[in-house]
């Protein structure tokens, strides 16, 4: 479980600077798994419509959870092959990407964050997409709750599709 000096809560724009550091340390370039990287005004964006959570050490962003509306991923090709796929329901919107730093890993920090979540989404439909290549995020997701319900192949890369109900 997370130690005592971590903070989950909502993001604000005051978590930016932080998300986007570690989104970068997090992308497949530098040996992460992260499949897209969102720009400062999309996570804003982002930030301003929907439930982001973060974690928080001595006010260091250390992971995150972010959440989107389908409306705001139009331009995003991965999220429409992943909605082609599989759609969700009326009022469903996307979880993640889901990032935690490398030091912080396996603390419990992603269950804290998706505790949270689903505390401020009950009811509603969490969609969301990862690659098959990436079995530790898979099992943790599966742990969590998430069930398997689709896949797509995405630049040549096979995904799983989960879902959750808040």
């Amino acid at each position: 479980m997370p130690t005592d000096d971590v903070n989950i809560g909502q993001a604000t724009a005051a978590d930016l600077d932080g998300i986007l550091d570690l989104q970068a340390a997090n992308q497949l370039e530098r040996g992460g798994m992260l499949s897209a990287s969102l720009s400062r005004s999309q996570i804003a964006e982002m930030i301003a419509a929907r439930p982001l959570i973060v974690a928080r050490r001595r006010g260091r962003v250390v992971a995150f959870l972010l959440t989107s509306a389908r409306e705001l991923n139009d331009e995003r090709p991965i999220i429409r092959a992943m909605l082609e796929a599989y759609p969700g329901s009326a009022d469903a919107y996307i979880y993640g990407p889901i990032c935690v730093d490398e030091t912080e890993r396996g603390r419990g920090l992603a269950q804290a964050m998706f505790a949270e979540l689903r505390r401020l989404e009950p009811g509603r439909e969490g969609v969301l997409f990862i690659r098959r290549d990436n079995p530790a995020s898979l099992q943790a997701h599966t742990r969590m709750g998430m069930r398997e319900v689709a896949g797509f192949a995405f630049g040549g890369i096979d995904h799983a599709i989960l879902s959750f109900i808040g």
